[in-house]
């Protein structure tokens, strides 16, 4: 990863990171911008206890990406409990879930919500016979994290604070049970950090002080904790966390001598991992964004698209689901009709995924593009309901690539389709929904490229 002051003309990685970490927030059930606020948080924890620039800087990238594993646990934890996965997490997150008492109580809170006293209380007993189902979410929430860090070609200290996010102090934690100083000391800072952050989001200040003094020992450091009462009295710091400029601020707080740049390659990279992200939200959209991409980068090719148009392309196609992290996995894995309320939250997706791409300034040119995967020639697509006439050709290539990729794979109420089917259903939407120019390059590209469909 290259070290530099960015000229006027580039761009931050932390300025993309930063803004495609609300995509995160969403996905763990929290309010737009807490990964920015633990940055801010963890940030000033690292300045009192004298962190080096490097490590610094390594702690910088592990706060906003603290959370890029959160989509891979969402449908096992959708599964478990019979509940909304946002719903579950959300409380989760304020539970001293090191304690089988507390860990009971968010059980039976959450488990089978829409179900009988029964049926509630038999699925809160099953957890008995489970295992460390606790342990099992947070593995996987933590090494696929880890794993996105290291896609981004970030420090491996990096990843390793990831990884070791939910570790405790007492050696209660998980995945590992390291105990103390075991613990990496960016993981121990960055634990400390979110959780102050959701306390102090939710309860206030003074409720977040209690909380981290209370836990001093067991979750946390308690080194660490004094750095952070140090700042009880800093009102203007706690104003600014509470504050609407929490980016900004963030983005101040990188290391200045190790500044890392966005050029395109990295940009790149940084699309695919969070096409990851996104995909591991659902067993069922396994790869589902790498392969919309390749198909729409097929079409584009037939269509004579110019290499930087191409690139903008499979951005977009990468990242055109940005939004679905924001829907329940109960309503994205549900096996039978959705409900109009229940279509209503999937509808949303494409406007989440346009208002984040938006806050990245090099992605910008691209949100509209992303956000029209669902619009359609007649203009009764979604979320906005364009036109032909206005909607550009990127668009409507990223449409006839969506709506291929998703009938040749497998989805909760259906299983995959052949291609000749899949391109048979395809032509009686060309013209009101699907763009004729663009199904006929699909059709052109794919006998050339024979398509081999996710497993």
């Amino acid at each position: 990863m290259q070290h530099a002051c960015a000229p006027s003309d580039r761009i931050l990685l932390s300025e993309v990171i930063a803004a495609l970490s609300y995509a995160l927030d969403i996905t763990e059930g929290q309010p737009e911008g807490h990964a920015v606020r633990s940055c801010l948080i963890g940030m000033r924890i690292a300045e009192e206890t004298g962190l080096s620039p490097s490590e610094r800087s390594s702690l910088f990238y592990a706060l906003l990406l603290k959370d890029a594993g959160c989509s891979s646990n969402a449908a096992r934890t959708c599964l478990l409990f019979g509940a909304d996965d946002l719903a579950v997490k959300r409380d989760w997150k304020t539970t001293d879930w090191a304690s089988r008492w507390e860990s009971f109580l968010h059980v039976a809170r959450n488990a089978v919500p829409e179900g009988s006293p029964l049926q509630r209380a038999i699925r809160t007993v099953s957890f008995a016979f489970e295992g460390p189902v606790g342990t099992e979410l947070v593995q996987t929430r933590c090494e696929r994290g880890a794993d996105i860090a290291r896609m981004l070609l970030l420090p491996e200290e990096t990843a390793a604070a990831i990884r070791s996010l939910d570790e405790h102090w007492d050696g209660e934690g998980a995945p590992e049970g390291l105990r103390g100083e075991e613990i990496p000391l960016l993981a121990r800072i960055a634990c400390l950090a979110q959780t102050v952050e959701i306390f102090f989001g939710s309860y206030g200040k003074e409720r977040a002080f209690a909380m981290a003094s209370e836990r001093s020992g067991r979750w946390f450091d308690p080194a660490l904790v004094s750095a952070l009462l140090a700042t009880r009295g800093d009102d203007d710091f706690w104003e600014g966390v509470a504050g609407g400029e929490a980016r900004a601020r963030a983005a101040r707080l990188e290391p200045e001598d190790r500044l890392l740049l966005a050029d395109d390659d990295v940009l790149d990279r940084v699309a695919e991992a969070f096409a990851r992200v996104i995909d591991a939200k659902s067993p069922y959209t396994y790869r589902h964004s790498e392969g919309v991409a390749a198909v729409a980068v097929g079409i584009g090719g037939v269509l004579g698209f110019g290499a930087e148009e191409l690139r903008d392309l499979r951005r977009a196609a990468l990242l055109h689901d940005l939004g679905k992290l924001g829907v329940s996995n109960l309503i994205l894995d549900k096996p039978g009709k959705l409900t109009a309320e229940e279509m209503e939250q999937v509808r949303r997706h494409p406007e989440h995924t346009q208002r984040i791409l938006e806050r990245v300034a090099r992605f910008r040119d691209l949100a509209g593009v992303a956000a029209s995967h669902h619009e359609r020639m007649d203009g009764r697509g979604y979320h906005r309901g364009i036109p032909a006439g206005t909607l550009p050709v990127a668009a409507r290539v990223l449409a006839v690539a969506d709506v291929f990729e998703a009938l040749t794979a497998t989805r909760p109420y259906r299983a995959s389709l052949p291609v000749e089917r899949v391109l048979e259903i395809m032509r009686g939407e060309v013209g009101a929904g699907l763009c004729p120019l663009c199904f006929t390059a699909l059709e052109t590209w794919l006998a050339a490229e024979p398509w081999s469909a996710t497993p």
